[in-house]
C-alpha cells in the first residue's frame, strides 16, 4: 500500500506551488488505495509559529484534502532526532564544527577558491582535522558548535553503490559528495532538515515521496543517511516547479500569491485545479 505525505514548514503562507505538490501527493495515494499523511516541519522556532500552522490547515481543508490524524509536528519530537544523531556520532560519523559563516567565507577567500558541489561551495574542512585535544577543550569550554557529517567516514562504511528510484528520472546513483560534509545537527535547533526528514519518512512508513525538483540534489544525501541509519528507501517523485510570469519559481520569500488571498478573492479550488492542469472532478 503506498503512503505519501505533504510536509510543509509553517514559515509563511502556502501558495500555488504548495497546492500543486499537495494535490499530487494526495492523488497518488488515493488513486492507489493508499494513505496520505500531513506532517508539519516546524523544527525552527524562530521562523515557525502555531498561527502559520493553523493557516496551513485552513488552506488544505479549502483544497479538499483529507489526511490521517494525529498530525506529526517535528517540534514535538526533538528527542527522536537527537537519538538518530547520537547513533551516527557513536560510530565516529559526526564531528563538531565551531565555524561561523564568517569563518567559512574567510577560509574560502584565503584559499582563493573552494570545491563546489551541486549547491554551491563545499565546506572547506576547517574543523574536520582538529586534534582530539583541541576538540575536547573547546567542547569543555561550552563553545557553540554544530555537528557535521564526516562524509569520507560515512562512505567508507556504505560504499559508493547507493541507488534510488526516481519516478521521472529513472534509477539514480547517489553522489553525496556533491554536498560535502553537511551540517546534520544545527547549533541553534539541535537537528537539521536533512536528519529530521529522513528519520520521519522512515518512521511514518512513507513509500513514495512526492516533492519538488528543487529537492532532487538533497536526495543524494538522504540516500546516504538511509543507508547509515538502516532505513528503507522510498521511491521519489520529483515534480517540476511552478513559476511566475518572469520564469522564477514560486517561493514564500518572493511573496508569491498565497492560497488565502486566492480564496478570499473568490477563486474556487476547482478553478485552481483547472489552472494547474489537474483533471476535473
Amino acid at each position: 500500500m503506498p503512503v505519501t505525505r505533504f510536509a510543509p514548514s509553517p514559515t509563511g503562507s502556502l501558495h500555488k506551488g504548495h497546492a500543486y505538490s499537495a494535490w499530487l501527493a494526495h492523488g497518488f495515494a488515493r488513486e492507489r488505495g493508499g494513505r496520505f499523511l500531513l506532517r508539519i516541519e516546524d523544527i525552527d522556532p524562530t521562523r515557525c509559529s502555531s498561527e502559520k500552522t493553523l493557516g496551513i490547515f485552513d488552506d488544505l481543508v479549502w483544497l479538499g484534502l483529507e489526511w490521517e490524524t494525529p498530525v506529526r509536528h517535528q517540534s514535538e519530537h526533538r528527542d527522536d532526532y537527537a537519538a538518530a544523531a547520537r547513533s551516527l556520532a557513536e560510530r565516529g560519523l559526526l564531528y563538531p564544527c565551531f565555524c561561523t559563516r564568517r569563518d567559512i567565507l574567510r577560509e574560502i577567500e584565503r584559499a582563493g577558491q573552494a570545491p563546489h558541489g551541486s549547491e554551491g561551495p563545499l565546506y572547506p574542512g576547517l574543523c574536520r582535522h582538529l586534534s582530539g585535544d583541541e576538540r575536547a577543550a573547546r567542547l569543555a569550554a561550552g563553545e557553540p558548535h554544530a555537528l557535521r557529517l564526516d562524509l569520507a567516514a560515512a562512505l567508507a562504511l556504505t560504499g559508493t553503490d547507493l541507488v534510488w528510484d526516481d519516478a521521472l528520472e529513472g534509477p539514480q546513483i547517489a553522489r553525496p559528495e556533491r554536498l560535502g560534509d553537511v551540517v546534520l545537527v544545527r547549533k541553534d535547533i539541535g537537528t537539521s532538515y536533512h536528519l529530521a526528514v529522513v528519520h520521519d519518512d522512515a518512521l511514518q512508513g512513507i513509500t513514495d515521496i512526492v516533492r519538488g525538483v528543487d529537492l532532487f540534489e538533497a536526495t543524494h544525501l538522504h540516500r546516504l543517511l538511509q543507508a547509515l541509519l538502516g532505513y528503507p528507501v522510498p521511491t521519489y517523485h520529483h515534480h517540476p516547479l511552478l513559476t511566475d510570469p518572469e520564469g522564477r519559481r514560486l517561493a514564500k520569500r518572493d511573496r508569491a500569491i498565497t492560497l488565502r488571498s486566492l480564496r478570499e478573492s473568490g477563486i474556487s479550488p476547482a478553478d485552481l485545479k483547472k489552472e494547474l492542469g489537474f483533471p476535473g472532478p
